[in-house]
């Protein structure tokens, strides 16, 4: 039995639509939320499924689909177990109301004027409030595509639980395995790949280095000679040249297409540059409907039109999105993060617009034992970085005083911070291997001022002590 009515209606069942359900609850307890995802589990994190899971010691994983956070503590990359929802049939009736998900099934149609939806099955649904929080599918190449049956029954798009699986699988029954992408999922997975004994992991970008169109160049090579001297036995092709690569399996890591697939029927405008639902300030897309996630083009108003695919950003705009549908009218101005660890050496935390082709300026420091991902995550005690991290921004961070050490090797990039900049003012930070600073960086992108001397605001994450 499906409810004919729900006053919160969530389409999608990710990340962001998690927590706008818990930040609706929060503001108006009594709530009734339903979630409606084509997926057949509950809301659940993606992260680990490319990072802590292939980690795990335990055989059993792929079943249990719990890891160990860095700080040691164990658990589930679902964010509540089945006992935390209320069935969809009893919602209407729910006195104290509750979080209810339809799984499996998909909202092929809008009707904004009549508040409605109406799924794959032909039910319809009413509502007072909609998100739409539908992500999106992982991008293919068109190479790959008309390689025919056989090629792509070889090809692994990775998004989704069932990916995971089947990857997992794959990597223990074949001899190569080749990525194709260099940004976070390619890097990420090559690294997790090349820890299975016996498999040869290639990963191939049309860019010159790892994470380059993220990183500088200077630091993307660095990176890429990193990953291949000890990270991961990888083999790492730059697409240049013609090479014939030999390979079991193919991994497609080469970006996300925002579902937009219900923006004719809604009449909602998509955006012409970034893709995605273009929404205001405040995530609203009409009357009545917000848009939140990986597939929400917002106005941030300290940066301009954005979209962002990233973990923390879903937690970050789902959480807005429910607080305004339930009356918050606030804007988008806090700014997610991200992270990404290549290995157990090399970690890094961003914040704002970091893309190599804007003006960039590094300041480095000698890295010493405790500045790694894994020294700094036992320290502070934090499991899931983001979710520790979204609340704080720093009040006025006070400058170290130490004196800054000349760095011995003129390419050593052990630790520092990259500043990124567009009009003189900088708009985004990547902290490299500098841990638990996030909030100074997120007020120094608040504060938007022009700096005379980025070395001098580099003391601020205290980067030059030991």
């Amino acid at each position: 039995l499906i409810p004919s009515h729900s006053p919160y209606l969530l389409i999608g069942g990710g990340t962001a639509s998690f927590a706008a359900a818990r930040s609706i609850r929060a503001r108006d307890p009594g709530a009734k939320v339903l979630i409606v995802t084509d997926e057949p589990d509950l809301p659940y994190m993606r992260p680990p499924l490319s990072k802590e899971l292939w980690f795990s010691d335990d055989p059993s994983v792929t079943e249990t689909l719990r890891f160990k956070q860095w700080n040691g503590k164990e658990r589930s990359i679902y964010f509540q177990p089945p006992s935390f929802y209320i069935n969809p049939e009893d919602l209407e009736s729910a006195e104290n109301g509750g979080v209810a998900v339809l799984l499996s099934k998909k909202v092929v149609h809008m009707d904004v004027r009549g508040n409605k939806v109406k799924l794959d099955d032909g039910t319809e649904i009413s509502y007072d409030k909609c998100l739409i929080a539908t992500g999106g599918v992982p991008r293919n190449l068109q190479v790959i595509e008309r390689a025919g049956e056989e090629v792509m029954s070889r090809t692994t798009l990775f998004r989704k639980i069932e990916d995971f699986k089947s990857l997992d699988k794959v990597s223990r029954n074949v001899k190569s395995v080749t990525i194709i992408g260099g940004g976070f999922l390619g890097s990420e997975l090559a690294c997790a790949l090349a820890t299975e004994s016996g498999l040869e992991v290639i990963q191939m970008f049309p860019e010159r280095g790892n994470m380059g169109k993220v990183l500088p160049e200077y630091l993307s090579n660095w990176t890429t000679e990193k990953v291949k001297r000890g990270l991961c036995p990888c083999f790492h092709l730059t697409l240049r040249r013609k090479y014939i690569v030999k390979t079991d399996h193919i991994v497609a890591a080469v970006g996300l297409e925002p579902n937009v697939d219900l923006a004719k029927s809604g009449g909602l405008e998509v955006d012409s540059d970034f893709g995605g639902y273009r929404v205001n300030a405040e995530l609203q897309a009409r009357s009545n409907i917000w848009v939140a996630g990986d597939a929400a083009c917002f106005y941030d108003i300290r940066l301009g039109r954005r979209r962002v695919e990233h973990h923390d950003h879903a937690v970050v705009s789902g959480r807005l999105a429910g607080e305004n549908m339930t009356g918050a009218s606030k804007p988008y101005w806090h700014q997610s993060m991200f992270w990404s660890d290549l290995g157990p050496d090399v970690g890094y935390e961003a914040i704002g617009i970091v893309d190599s082709s804007l003006p960039t300026v590094g300041v480095f420091a000698k890295a010493t034992a405790k500045d790694t991902p894994k020294a700094a995550t036992e320290e502070s005690g934090t499991g899931i970085r983001s979710e520790s991290e979204t609340e704080d921004t720093a009040t006025s961070p006070v400058a170290s005083t130490a004196p800054a050490p000349v760095v011995g090797h003129k390419d050593d990039y052990g630790k520092g911070v990259i500043f990124y900049l567009r009009d003189k003012v900088v708009v985004g930070i990547i902290l490299w291997n500098v841990f638990n600073r996030m909030p100074v960086a997120r007020k120094i992108i608040k504060d938007g001022e022009e700096h005379a001397d980025l070395n001098e605001v580099a003391k601020l994450f205290n980067i030059h002590e030991d």
